[in-house]
């Protein structure tokens, strides 16, 4: 794998990053909320990318893995605007992006901010967009409108999972669900029916959501929300391998 590298923003943000250079459309992938691109699903992409001589780009977004800044400072438009600029350094053409959760919504407002000639396609897995809203109790929505943080047990490590109002009122600024979504490039979804955490019902929502007439999901029924098996691993480098057009 391609040495972890660091893309300065002009606030002084460090961004921790990994770039393979390739054949195009270059791949970037954005991991879900808490995560980085040290994840098995960012792996596995970057590795058959690079087998396939292909372009693709990891990144860390700041208060997360390797790039500096504290995650309580986090939100969907800074972590967009660091993506952003991470594709303008390194990816001149066309994308594929491939969003895992939070990355889904993120892969979203991402796409809505390049011009389209340089959206190739969409990969969603379990995506989440408007999980602010949809994924909190109108009493915590509240206690957020207030400037509380709400902690939550984490399932997938020990520590607790923050929700900053800050983050909270960003979402809110940022829902997608309500209205047409203007976005006409291929996508695909994929969706555990065991997913505890984004409901499958989401992706059928952002489907319908999207301008795009070519859509497919694909639902894995006894798929979880991290959809990290071998098995759902491999259903994923099919769809990014579709999508951006990687020979088999």
């Amino acid at each position: 794998m391609a040495e972890i590298a660091f893309h300065e923003m002009p606030d002084g943000r460090r961004i921790a990053y990994r770039f393979m250079p390739g054949a195009g459309p270059a791949v970037v992938f954005l991991p879900g909320y808490m995560s980085d691109m040290a994840g098995g699903k960012a792996t596995a992409v970057f590795d058959l990318a690079r087998a396939k001589g292909r372009a693709c780009l990891l990144l860390d977004y700041s208060g997360c893995g390797k790039s500096s800044g504290e995650f309580a400072d986090g939100t969907l438009s800074r972590w967009r605007e660091e993506v952003l600029s991470l594709i303008e350094a390194h990816c001149p053409g066309s994308v594929v992006l491939a969003g895992s959760s939070m990355g889904g919504w993120l892969m979203l407002l991402v796409a809505l901010a390049l011009p389209a000639e340089r959206v190739a396609g969409l990969v969603g897995i379990a995506p989440a967009p408007d999980f602010t809203d949809w994924g909190n109790t109108s009493e915590d929505q509240a206690r957020l409108a207030a400037g509380e943080t709400l902690w939550a047990d984490n399932p997938y490590g020990p520590e607790r999972t923050p929700t900053y109002a800050g983050f909270w009122a960003d979402g809110q600024a940022n829902l997608l669900l309500g209205s047409e979504i203007a976005l006409t490039c291929p996508a695909r979804l994929l969706h555990g029916q065991q997913d505890p955490d984004v409901p499958w019902a989401i992706s059928l929502r952002l489907a319908e959501a999207l301008r795009s007439d070519a859509v497919r999901i694909t639902l894995i029924k006894d798929g979880d929300h991290r959809l990290s098996r071998d098995a759902d691993i491999a259903l994923l480098l099919d769809a990014v391998g579709a999508i951006a057009g990687w020979p088999d």
